[in-house]
């Protein structure tokens, strides 16, 4: 499958006029540069530009270098990432920036194979970190980049195999010295004219290019995510203090750190005497779509597992989920 020796070519032009002001991409020396599109990439994970923008500059404000964050506690950092969600990416953040620092003499390995040993980087992380940084001759293989392969040449995005593309139509696409900028108008055109629904094809540059524009015919290029339900009871312990009772939950994917004491499936038996019924509480995160039923009762003593928190706590990385719990429980008082 060929690709039109002018596409590269079309692409960074439109991204030199059109590409977005990201904290992340501004003129720095080469020591920032790694910090910078390491962390950004960490954050990008699963997340969306526009949310990560504020979290990125809070960061970078409290925490300057690559060096700063291989010594800084992981309480710290998790409190940075409050909010942000996907909260191994933060941690698999400080153990790479550890690694690096200390085997790596402050640089990023320059293969695939290498990089894809650090923690939290697989093949989309490795191959744009080594675009970027090293201006190697790679495309991270988000989706956007795929939904513009695909439509250039008007094929289901299952069935195409994208490595094999890129190879064969290596020296079209990066035959210049801007592989890194190239790697990015890649992604930065999927998000803002290849988009996933209503795409500017009219405007597009590269439309010419395009057997979908061309076909005239729509296609269904991306499957839909299957949203998982779940439904839980959470039991809080409470007291006249103000404060809730809370432990660090592992057993759950979207509650961990210091959490929710009792999390149970709504389909197992629970004895509810002595709790008392506060809310229903409906909430989406990624793919689960969650139903909670919220319990509770005041207790001066709990379970040894447990340590009372206020709900005005402030100092400890408290996940967004907890938090909003907690001005649930806030109206008892």
């Amino acid at each position: 499958m060929h690709i039109n020796n002018n596409l590269s070519k079309k692409i960074i032009s439109w991204y030199d006029n059109n590409k977005r002001t990201l904290p992340w991409r501004a003129k720095f020396n080469s020591t920032k540069k790694l910090y910078y599109r390491l962390l950004s990439e960490f954050m990008l994970q699963q997340t969306q530009v526009k949310t990560v923008v504020p979290y990125f500059r809070r960061f970078t404000k409290e925490i300057k270098t690559l060096k700063k964050l291989s010594t800084t506690s992981e309480r710290k950092v998790l409190k940075l990432w409050e909010g942000l969600g996907y909260y191994r990416r933060a941690k698999n953040l400080i153990r790479t920036s550890k690694i690096i620092e200390k085997y790596k003499k402050s640089k990023l390995p320059k293969t695939l194979i290498e990089i894809k040993k650090l923690p939290g980087i697989g093949d989309y992380t490795g191959n744009i970190l080594l675009a970027l940084v090293y201006n190697q001759p790679r495309l991270g293989l988000d989706g956007n980049v795929k939904r513009v392969l695909s439509r250039i040449l008007n094929r289901h995005e299952k069935k195409l195999n994208y490595q094999a593309i890129i190879e064969k139509n290596k020296k079209k696409l990066f035959c210049h010295n801007r592989n890194s900028d190239f790697a990015e108008a890649m992604m930065e055109f999927g998000a803002l004219i290849c988009r996933p629904k209503d795409p500017y094809c009219s405007i597009c540059p590269i439309n010419k290019n395009c057997k979908f524009y061309k076909s005239g015919k729509s296609l269904k290029l991306t499957n839909s995510i299957k949203t998982n339900k779940k439904s839980y009871n959470i039991f809080c312990y409470l007291n006249k203090k103000k404060q809730i009772g809370l432990k660090k939950n592992k057993s759950l994917g979207f509650l961990k750190e210091y959490n929710l004491p009792i999390v149970k499936e709504k389909e197992s038996k629970e004895n509810f005497k002595n709790w008392n019924f506060l809310c229903n509480y409906k909430n989406n995160i990624s793919n689960k779509k969650l139903d909670i039923d919220l319990y509770y009762k005041f207790s001066k003593k709990i379970p040894k597992d447990l340590n009372w928190y206020s709900i005005y706590n402030k100092k400890e990385f408290i996940p967004t989920f907890t938090k909003k719990i907690f001005k649930q429980v806030e109206n008892l008082y």
